[in-house]
């Protein structure tokens, strides 16, 4: 058996960047492990390749919830990453904070350190924004983020304009001063090429004689010594190892894995896991509960202008997008599918935005089978206008069903099982349809496609959006941190509560979701999560 240092379980957005920092001063020794395999691959490191991950077993757990009555019945498909770089080598690329107010709430729910002010140089020393430093934009960090105003599609200064016209103003930066308004998105990559965890934190730090990165390395146990974690279970190959960690074990699994591994290990509730025969090393009914997450829909129009559907649905457009990305690494290949946005509140009174928004110059209405149709879209011009909720109030969880760690864990989600969230929902769409109804864009619209016309009644409408909404893949909280050990996971040093040697540094661990995209709010975890790992280290 290998000792080091530390372990790392997970080499995702939070893995890779904890690896980076805690391997930096060349102190001590880390080993990751990752049940994925390389993020050497093509479709990864072309930023709109992700359409071609999104089923794709080689690299996506590929996840499915339980039938969701919320969602009329339907099962939910959940990507998350299952390589180096996690998630963030095959998600959106999205580059949104949070607002002031999210991480505010945070503190003052017990959790000092982590305010926004706390926060803000943080983000901004992990950053190298191309738009420029100012007070709130980093620059000079491992992590590059693209100004993409000057490349999106035509089409997009029309969604600004309605928008502009339906009362949303424009903001020129969601991580700037305020989140309100709407848009263009900044994404993570650099020179035409994805901008992942892994690319930007973990590759780097591989070079380094006191890291060790192990791959199709799939953890299975926590080890203990009494209350203290010791080391890690893990298949490899066929074969069970195991690796001995002398300061401390971390989970960076996400919000999946990690209440999964601490289950599997005697850490969850203790009915479920005595149910299983799983011995009981600490009983704490908060693992893998309070399950949040964002809910999403598309509203989909055929338009009376060309979008990206007549460039990249015929083989003569391919070919001319995809030399353009071979020989220039531009064009929309190099793009995200989300090419401006917004934030808006459906109530004046609420003290800020409760809605995400998306702007699509595609349309994919027309599936394909076992691929998310994003480089195959619909033969006439389409586009589409998304939102999604930013923090509802619908609670799900996360339990093992089995003590086998190859088993996938029962996910309930229970979207829209309030009645808040729904009524939320449906003012949302209204203000959508408002947008699509302004004239920058009513003049360019031959009709709504999705869910189109006749759809009109409040009744038809929240059942419209239960049929076809979905998870915008951010869910978070499972192993929340809070002060109480009787209603958290792990303390504000990010330390499982009961137990020693042992931390979780992911995004399960956000007390509460966040306005928007959860990408860089996970990395600013890691980041602060690595810190007090170093500061705790005597």
């Amino acid at each position: 058996m290998q000792t080091y240092d530390f372990i790392i379980v997970g080499s995702g957005s939070a893995g890779s960047v904890v690896a980076e920092r805690l391997s930096a001063s060349g102190r001590f020794s880390v080993l990751v492990l990752e049940a994925g395999g390389s993020d050497r691959r093509f479709y990864v490191q072309m930023p709109l390749g992700y359409g071609k991950t999104f089923f794709d077993p080689a690299v996506n757990w590929n996840y499915k919830t339980e039938p969701d009555p919320g969602l009329a019945g339907n099962v939910d498909h959940w990507p998350r990453g299952r390589l180096l770089g996690g998630s963030s080598s095959i998600n959106a690329m999205v580059w949104i904070r949070g607002a002031r107010e999210d991480f505010d709430a945070w503190a003052a729910a017990g959790n000092p350190g982590w305010a926004f002010d706390d926060l803000l140089p943080v983000f901004k020393a992990l950053e190298d924004n191309q738009a420029g430093a100012d007070q709130w934009r980093g620059v000079g960090g491992p992590l590059h983020i693209t100004d993409c105003s000057t490349a999106v599609h035509p089409l997009t200064k029309r969604y600004l304009a309605a928008a502009n016209q339906a009362g949303l103003p424009f903001n020129p930066d969601f991580n700037g001063a305020a989140q309100e308004g709407a848009g263009i998105y900044q994404i993570t990559t650099k020179n035409g090429r994805r901008m992942s965890a892994a690319r930007a934190f973990l590759r780097p730090a591989m070079k380094r004689k006191n890291l060790r990165v192990e791959i199709n390395a799939l953890a299975t146990r926590i080890l203990f010594e009494g209350k203290r974690a010791v080391g890690i279970e893990y298949l490899q190959n066929g074969e069970t190892k195991t690796a001995r960690a002398g300061r401390e074990v971390i989970l960076s699994g996400g919000s999946i894995n990690s209440p999964q591994l601490l289950q599997l290990s005697g850490i969850g509730p203790s009915a479920i896991l005595g149910a299983l025969g799983i011995a009981v090393v600490h009983a704490n009914e908060n693992v893998g509960a309070n399950l949040q997450d964002h809910v999403g829909i598309n509203y989909t129009f055929r338009g009376r202008l060309p979008t990206l559907n007549q460039i990249l649905r015929p083989w003569w457009g391919k070919l001319m997008v995809g030399m353009q990305y071979m020989l220039m690494r531009s064009g929309p290949l190099s793009l995200s599918m989300n090419n401006a946005g917004g934030f808006f509140r459906t109530d004046p009174a609420a003290a800020r935005p409760n809605m995400q928004l998306y702007f699509q110059a595609f349309s994919t209405v027309i599936p394909k089978s076992g691929e998310r149709p994003i480089l195959t879209p619909d033969p006439w011009p389409g586009f589409s206008i998304g939102l999604s909720n930013c923090r509802p109030s619908s609670r799900g969880e996360i339990m093992i069903r089995s003590a086998n760690p190859r088993d996938y864990p029962k996910i309930v989600a229970n979207a829209f099982s309030t009645e808040a969230d729904v009524a939320e929902m449906l003012a949302a769409v209204k203000f959508l349809r408002k947008i699509a109804a302004m004239p920058a864009m009513a003049e360019i619209i031959e009709e709504e496609v999705l869910p189109g016309p006749s759809i009109t009644s409040d009744a038809d409408i929240i059942q419209d959006f239960r049929k076809r909404s979905g998870t915008v893949y951010h869910p978070v909280s499972t192993c929340r941190m809070g002060p109480d050990a009787t209603a958290a996971v792990v303390d504000p040093r990010l330390r499982v509560h009961g137990l020693a040697g042992l931390r979780v540094i992911d995004a399960s661990i956000f007390p509460d979701n966040i306005t928007g995209n959860t990408n860089a709010a996970a990395i600013m975890t890691a980041w602060k999560g690595a810190e007090l790992v170093l500061e705790d280290q005597k």
